[in-house]
């Protein structure tokens, strides 16, 4: 295992990115009133396609489905397993969050203009992607070796 500087770099970024979805998701998973339909029913640009997941139908799903994504991808980020699948996940859902507080040109408030900090942490997630960041002081490396993995070809996508 080498321990150069950007090794500890990456797994600073890793880790901190992974704290804010595990934060993120272990607040929504242990709330009982935690729901999307609230965030969703202030979007403003796309409204029209945030509403149809905020209507009690589906609401439901959406809320399990975000609170529970944002839990595995902070723990796939924070042990590093399975970064490359987990980290194209974080990617889609901050894209997602980007577009539901677009007022376009603002985001959010007119303090942001075209970017915020969500589009940083989609560049950041998918320079940890590209870089393996998984693979330094993370789990990526252990199951890599192992040997269902090492084994099976079509399996080296996920971990390597």
């Amino acid at each position: 295992m080498t321990n150069t500087v950007m090794d500890r770099r990456l797994t600073f970024f890793r880790l901190a990115m992974g704290w804010v979805f595990l934060y993120a998701g272990t607040s929504q998973v242990l709330s009982p009133t935690f729901t999307v339909a609230e965030f969703l029913d202030h979007t403003k640009t796309f409204h029209g396609l945030f509403a149809v997941f905020a209507e009690p139908s589906v609401a439901p799903l959406v809320t399990f489905l975000v609170k529970w994504g944002h839990l595995l991808i902070g723990l796939s980020l924070v042990s590093g397993l399975l970064v490359r699948v987990s980290g194209p996940c974080g990617m889609a859902l901050l894209g997602v969050y980007y577009l539901a507080h677009l007022d376009f040109p603002y985001v959010e408030s007119h303090v942001n203009f075209i970017l915020d900090y969500h589009i940083v942490y989609i560049a950041l997630i998918g320079y940890l992607v590209a870089a393996k960041a998984g693979h330094i002081w993370g789990l990526d490396a252990w199951v890599e070796r192992l040997p269902f993995f090492r084994d099976n070809a079509y399996l080296h996508p996920l971990v390597s």
